[in-house]
């Protein structure tokens, strides 16, 4: 037997439905704190495609262990067996088995049973200890994290110290005080309520006592923040001067509210000459609730003269245009505003001039204040808050023209400190001072450095969480009512009119809000297996040898994240640079080492992409040199939106990656399209949903292995092996038809891949991008393994769709496949009349179709007349029907698939839902079929299947 390559369930097949499903589930607002909360990363891959990616790259295909030949009996077994594996994934993606040790304990159990076959197919007698996991581009710490929920030793590095914070928060801090009970004072509010449970012991398993001390201490810091700067957060009186036109607010005259957020509009000089000493606003929507019943906004009032403004509150229905503000877009990517004064245009070169000179300013709109139902909106008083100059100012510059998807630097906010406001900047020292004598207060109470250190890590997260929703970045959502935080996407565009939260109250943006969100995502965290974060180049690295490796890496020109790192780097160094000293050593993230193909960095994009492809290359190539032999490399590409079409081709990021990846000495041997931005599946989805990432399974080419081969034999090849592969790999409708051409790129590249090179005809080499395309041509064409009229029919379908053309079209074609017109006419499937010729649309098919009548029955016809019973009738008819013909279940099955992909491509949205609603049905097809037998239904009666 051979025991050189053990294929793993990924190289194999996936429960990719139930993956993406939990992916997408993963992602949507309201499932309750999740990991990513205890500290922002930009494009995190979801536990849920993490966890599945691990567990199938480490648990053996079922199939190998009877050799290239098994028995029917023993590939029954073996499918058996894989599908017991793929429900075990399926149960395991699901958010709420998050937290489930049983299944986890069942998972690890599965990994070792597969590690002990591959020790004695091996011959390892020694009983080696199952190998540690390592993801050289920990980023977000999703992998690492997954691995050692796994029950794997879990290994992170990056090279960004953000990352390997995080990662170290993630994996490394929470084990080494699993179990530990609290240190810190109950806060005092507590205190009578909670005492006699938190005085017991054995209370705090996993993390929960090291989250319940991260609460305390956040508790402490609030309480002492409050006492220095809360005179800069005053409430607000509502007097009887304010509530005379607002019938709203005379319940609260003569209370002081809770003021939540301050809300600023961005203020010019006028450019109208008359009015040139006057700020103006600069605002996008005057709206500030658009909650039914609850609407408010705000009206700038021109004052006696026409030369002052000011801004009042109003309640009711907005007048039109008010969600417009004075703002007019005036292309994708310039907008232009109107003097409330003189209505003169403000352009947005005037107001970029303006802002690089130091001439923008802000001018508050409207208070907002927490009422008995609801919020409360004020108009500005004109009391004014002197705020002291903040002690300390976050070094360093925005990067010009490198953060990719908006910059707010042409317009003045071109260094880290402006943007804050002067209040923002007090508060976020001053927390960040309490970090440090909250560290020192842990030492005193529990005499512990290295605990004391792992309470203070935590707690300069949320000083960093506190950045993200205290900047002039933070928009408004007048839906919602409440501000948003600084990075709503991967950028920091400019806003015009922003909120400032009050940082010291609970709501979002407070600081003690922060501190229980924070707390319950620790809880999410809470490994018992160690982990270890460090600092260090994936080119460079030596971590990975004899590890399992699973990496997210950096996508090309997507994202830039160490220079959108450093807006939280100035922070944190700020807080941690004591304990940390070597990991915040410079006053910025690294850069230049940065693997991402920057055009204006490296001189031009054809530079750009050079050292993205040597730099992957060789991050590539360490990988491929180090990672355990025994396991493939599991390593995450994202598109960006819209930049790759629906076969995986057309993308020079993806294409260039694919090629780094094969130079660097590794065969790919599967691709599984993982999708965690939007939901997929469908009945009722139209064609071109395309998966936000892809998931490349590789193993190091193996030595003398990679010889070279002619384009005629790739095609052969392509031709022989890819059939079986996709009936794995779509076996029991695991796969959606929408994401058959992303995954079957992984067993064409698996043949491209193992060849040092593949020559076309004029002796030159045939590149990814050509690969790509004939493995997706092979999707395209009809299977030789159907009968005739299939392949004529499929073809016909190919080149004309439903449209009528000339008789002899067809009769030429029929020849050529080797059947006849009328042979095809005789089937039911297809029309001919007056000299033209035509397919037969599935809706036209006969409801009281009776197989066993049927004489002339190819699979084109078998598929059609299923499609019609199940948009018509449901999964019972279409059981009911396939009870009747069970014999061709797979290949229309197959064939479902293939005209699924070809009206994809052709943008025949309605058709491509009739194929995928066949395929994602399925399962209940087959199980209605199985009743139908069983119960001996399934008798044509007055035209219905029953």
């Amino acid at each position: 037997m051979k025991t050189t390559h053990i294929p793993k369930l990924i190289e194999t097949s996936l429960p990719l439905e139930a993956i993406n499903e939990a992916c997408y589930y993963e992602k949507m607002p309201g499932i309750g704190p999740h990991p990513r909360g205890i500290h922002l990363w930009w494009a995190r891959r979801p536990l849920a495609s993490a966890r599945a990616v691990i567990f199938a790259s480490m648990v053996n295909d079922p199939l190998w262990k009877y050799g290239e030949h098994p028995t029917p009996q023993q590939k029954s077994a073996a499918t058996k067996k894989r599908e017991e594996l793929k429900a075990l994934v399926a149960e395991m993606v699901k958010w709420e088995s998050t937290t489930d040790e049983k299944l986890f304990a069942k998972a690890h159990g599965e990994i070792l049973e597969s590690w002990r076959e591959i020790c004695e197919a091996k011959g390892w007698k020694d009983n080696p200890p199952l190998p540690a996991f390592h993801d050289p581009f920990a980023g977000g710490g999703a992998l690492p994290l997954e691995a050692q929920r796994l029950g794997l030793e879990s290994h992170a590095s990056d090279l960004n110290p953000v990352a390997v914070m995080i990662n170290k928060a993630m994996i490394e801090i929470p084990p080494k005080f699993a179990g530990r009970n609290p240190v810190g004072p109950i806060p005092r509010a507590e205190a009578q309520t909670r005492r006699d449970f938190e005085n017991g012991e054995g209370l705090w398993p996993g993390a929960t006592g090291l989250a319940e001390d991260v609460r305390r201490y956040g508790h402490w810091m609030c309480d002492e923040a409050k006492k220095r700067i809360g005179h800069l957060y005053p409430q607000v009186e509502v007097t009887a001067a304010m509530a005379e036109n607002r019938p709203d607010l005379k319940q609260y005259v003569g209370q002081k509210l809770t003021v939540i957020a301050w809300l600023w509009a961005r203020t010019v000089k006028s450019p109208n000459p008359m009015f040139s000493n006057i700020d103006v606003p600069l605002v996008s929507s005057y709206v500030l609730s658009s909650k039914k019943g609850k609407e408010a906004w705000v009206e700038p009032v021109i004052d006696e003269g026409g030369l002052r403004w000011h801004f009042e509150v109003r309640t009711g229905t907005p007048p039109k245009g008010a969600e417009d503000g004075n703002k007019h877009t005036l292309s994708r990517s310039s907008v232009a505003f109107d003097c409330i004064l003189s209505k003169v245009p403000i352009s947005g070169d005037y107001i970029k001039e303006e802002g690089t000179a130091g001439r923008m300013g802000a001018r508050m709109m409207a208070i907002v204040c927490e009422g008995d139902r609801g919020r409360v909106y004020l108009s500005p008083t004109d009391e004014d808050i002197e705020v002291p100059e903040p002690a300390w100012l976050p070094p360093g510059r925005l990067p010009a023209r490198r953060i990719t998807g908006g910059t707010c630097v042409p317009y003045g906010l071109d260094e880290w400190h402006k943007l804050f406001t002067k209040r923002q900047l007090v508060a976020l020292n001053t927390f960040s001072d309490l970090v440090q004598e909250a560290r020192e207060k842990v030492i005193a109470d529990c005499d512990d450095t290295e605990y004391a250190n792992a309470v203070a890590t935590y707690l300069a997260f949320a000083v960093d969480r506190a950045a993200d929703f205290n900047s002039n970045i933070c928009r408004w959502s007048t839906s919602n009512e409440k501000s948003m935080n600084t990075f709503a996407r991967q950028s920091i565009p400019i806003v015009w009119d922003f909120a400032e939260v009050n940082i010291l109250e609970k709501g979002v943006g407070g600081f003690l809000s922060i501190i229980e969100y924070q707390v319950e995502c620790i809880k999410k965290v809470g490994g018992k297996i160690a982990g270890v974060s460090f600092q260090a180049d994936a080119q460079q690295q030596t971590i990975s040898q004899g590890k399992v490796v699973s990496t997210d890496p950096p996508y090309y020109d997507n994202i830039s994240y160490a220079d959108l790192a450093d807006f939280f780097y100035v922070w944190m160094r700020r807080s941690l640079r004591g304990i940390y000293p070597d990991l915040f050593a410079t006053m910025a993230t690294p850069k230049e080492e940065e693997l991402v193909a920057t055009p204006y960095k490296h001189g031009g994009r054809e530079n750009a992409e050079a050292f993205f492809m040597d730099g992957m290359t060789a991050a590539m190539h360490n990988l491929a040199r180090q990672a355990h032999p025994a396991y493939p490399v599991t390593i995450y590409y994202a598109f960006k939106q819209g930049a790759s079409s629906a076969s995986g081709t057309g993308n020079t990021g993806w294409e260039t990656f694919l090629e780094a990846v094969i130079r660097a000495g590794f065969a790919i041997t599967g691709t599984w399209p993982m999708r965690s931005e939007q939901a997929y599946r469908m009945i009722g989805m139209g064609a071109n949903a395309l998966a936000s990432s892809i998931v490349l399974v590789c193993r190091k080419r193996e030595e003398g292995g990679g010889a070279v081969a002619t384009k005629r034999e790739f095609l052969a090849e392509l031709k022989s092996v890819m059939p079986g592969k996709l009936e794995a790999m779509t076996e029991g409708g695991a796969i959606a038809p929408v994401d058959l051409a992303q995954a079957a790129i992984g067993p064409g590249m698996e043949i491209y891949s193992k060849y040092d090179s593949i020559l076309k005809q004029d002796g030159s080499r045939m590149s990814v991008h050509e690969a790509l395309i004939e493995i997706n041509r092979y999707l395209d064409g009809e299977d030789d393994n159907c009968d005739s009229q299939t392949r004529f029919l499929f073809k016909w379908f190919s080149d004309y769709g439903w449209s009528e053309r000339d008789f002899g079209e067809a009769d030429n074609l029929a020849r050529a496949k080797g059947t006849s017109v009328a042979t095809l006419v005789d089937s039911g499937a297809f029309a001919s009349a007056k000299g033209r010729a035509r397919l037969v649309h599935w809706k036209d098919y006969p409801s009281e179709y009776d197989p066993a009548t049927d004489r002339n029955r190819p699979a084109w016809e078998a598929l059609h007349h299923l499609v019609r019973a199940l948009m018509t009738d449901g999964e019972k008819a279409a059981g009911g029907l396939l009870a009747r013909m069970p014999e061709v279940a797979g290949g229309v099955r197959s064939l479902a698939y293939r005209l699924y992909v070809n009206c994809e491509r052709r943008g025949m949205a309605d058709d491509a839902r009739a194929y995928n609603a066949l395929v994602m049905s399925w399962s209940e097809i087959e199980l209605a079929k199985e009743e139908a037998a069983r119960s001996g239904r399934g008798k044509l009666v007055q035209g219905t299947l029953l």
